[in-house]
């Protein structure tokens, strides 16, 4: 199994910044990929963005493209969405997920992840 811990969410004006961080633990962390998905209320869960297992690849979301960047510390076992220029519509619930390597590059697909973290609150007043 793989625990996820995510931490850094909080309230903060449009245009500032937050930095999501997920710890991992259990199964080892260098065969997954990790994502971040999102859930406003009354909404769908939805794709944010992933990185490949060695970090080698990105994929983003169009709606946060050129603002939120992903990454990864493999030694460390954590994962990170760095988030600037927040508008008030990136309010959700944010979830970190793990994709144990199946050779396909299904990243953007809920269903593809084997494990979730508990979420954190990303709130962005206007």
């Amino acid at each position: 199994q793989v625990q996820l811990v995510e931490s850094g969410g909080g309230l903060v004006q449009a245009g500032g910044s937050l930095r999501l961080s997920c710890a991992a633990s259990g199964r080892t962390f260098f065969n997954y990929a990790m994502g971040w998905f999102r859930q406003a209320p009354g909404r769908e869960r939805e794709f944010v963005a992933a990185i490949t297992w060695s970090g080698g690849e990105t994929y983003y979301a169009d709606s946060v493209k050129g603002r939120f960047t992903i990454s990864r510390d493999n030694t460390e076992k954590r994962v990170y969405l760095q988030m600037n220029s927040l508008k008030p519509e990136d309010t959700a619930i944010y979830y970190c997920a793990a994709k144990y390597y199946t050779g396909n590059n299904y990243y953007r697909r809920i269903e593809e992840y084997d494990y979730w973290g508990q979420g954190t609150q990303v709130t962005v007043s206007s």
